[in-house]
């Protein structure tokens, strides 16, 4: 596997890089909201959290922090506190007037309408794919601000090609409609086509919504991996993004000289269910030949997702051709998370009215064989797998892929 090594970014050159923005862009006396990931993405907020409080926290009229969580489960108190990097004394002491909030996806009157979609611009930004009119809502909190800034990595990303930028609005913060329309597009253009394109047709949405944001916004670009942080890029507009990309292609992307027959793949802790968990197979499906296999290893992982459970119960995991072919069916069903299931399944082909899927996926999890069956996916018992049976064997084709889900392994 090839990849390149960078050197990580020191503490002192990120807190100039904050200081030149702060500058830059007039942040002082400014009431300043910070969007961050939730816990499922890998980046030094903690780092950024105290730089920002010492340089922004005494000279700014208000500085909050909203955490981006599309549809996961929100976050406790305690969790709240671990993702940027403080103990509760802390919080009560020396950040007692920075208010860390959960995007409220889960009430209605967190939205306010910003604008929409035509269904001719529609059609055009997608490539034909959808020709629907997409009503745009967003957490009306973030208009009681005068600057946004939006802190985030950069990774290879199912949806929208390249994670980053906009999409911590959308879906980070925006209404059900927008993230139903945004992975229904991605699961028509399939992971293999989407996953690590800096252009995608995901991507032209996201960024075409952000247009009816009304507040100004300071990206902070962040490039990571499992060493530390190793690219900075701040800016007001996408060409801070488009450095993050080129800089994430070469770090967190890895190459293989030939397909593989079969991978176990052992997703990252940081996922407590396969609704994030998944990415355990969006990352590693490029490099499995047809006919191949992906085991995915997580014992601890015991629901399908922790907030759409019942409704992948409902759905299973089709591909996506079974769904366009029994639209009727499941027209009620949210299609985010129909994406998720069809996307998890992978690409393949209808034959007499029998799925064939490319690849197959097997869960090694904590959800039962029952679970699995009912759901259309392949179970192996968590018992059974042997870790170092499966390593060193790169030359048979098989392969063990630890801590995965956000690097993306492709062919040379």
């Amino acid at each position: 596997m090839e990849y390149d090594t960078f050197t990580n970014l020191s503490e002192e050159y990120i807190k100039g890089q904050i200081l030149k923005a702060y500058d830059k862009y007039n942040l002082r006396n400014k009431r300043l909201l910070v969007i961050i990931p939730d816990n499922t993405r890998t980046a030094p907020i903690d780092v950024f959290f105290k730089l920002f409080y010492e340089i922004f926290g005494r000279e700014a009229a208000k500085l909050d922090y909203l955490i981006a969580l599309g549809t996961h489960p929100l976050l406790t108190d305690e969790e709240k506190l671990k993702r940027v990097g403080i103990e509760r004394r802390d919080k009560e002491r020396i950040y007692k007037n920075v208010r860390i909030m959960n995007h409220r996806w889960d009430e209605k009157g967190t939205f306010v309408n910003i604008g929409a979609i035509d269904e001719d611009e529609m059609n055009d930004l997608t490539g034909g794919l959808l020709r629907e009119r997409a009503e745009i809502s967003l957490n009306r909190i973030i208009f009681d601000y005068d600057t946004v800034i939006i802190l985030g990595p950069v990774f290879p990303h199912e949806i929208a090609g390249f994670s980053g930028s906009n999409k911590y609005l959308f879906p980070g913060i925006c209404g059900w409609n927008f993230i139903d329309i945004t992975h229904w597009l991605a699961a028509l253009r399939t992971n293999l086509k989407t996953i690590g394109n800096k252009d995608t047709p995901a991507r032209r949405l996201i960024d075409r919504a952000a247009e009816f944001v009304n507040v100004p916004i300071i990206y902070f670009n962040l490039v990571t991996d499992d060493e530390g942080l190793k690219g900075l890029f701040v800016g007001s507009d996408s060409s801070a993004w488009a450095e993050a990309v080129k800089l994430s292609s070469r770090i967190n992307i890895r190459y293989l000289s030939r397909p593989l027959k079969r991978v176990l793949s052992i997703p990252s802790i940081k996922y407590d269910d396969f609704w994030t968990g998944s990415k355990a197979f969006y990352k590693v499906e490029p490099v499995v030949e047809d006919g191949g296999e992906i085991v995915v290893y997580a014992p601890r992982i015991k629901q399908f997702s922790i907030t759409h459970d019942n409704i992948i119960e409902k759905l299973g995991f089709h591909i996506k051709e079974y769904y366009l072919n029994n639209m009727s069916k499941y027209r009620r069903f949210p299609r985010a998370v129909m994406a998720h299931t069809t996307l998890v399944k992978g690409t393949g082909v209808m034959k007499e009215g029998v799925e064939l899927p490319r690849i197959d996926i097997v869960l090694a999890t904590g959800i039962s064989k029952d679970r699995c069956d009912r759901a259309n996916l392949k179970y192996k018992s968590p018992d059974e797998i042997n870790i170092p049976q499966w390593e060193n064997r790169e030359d048979e084709g098989t392969a063990v892929i630890h801590n995965s889900g956000e690097v993306l392994f492709k062919i040379k």
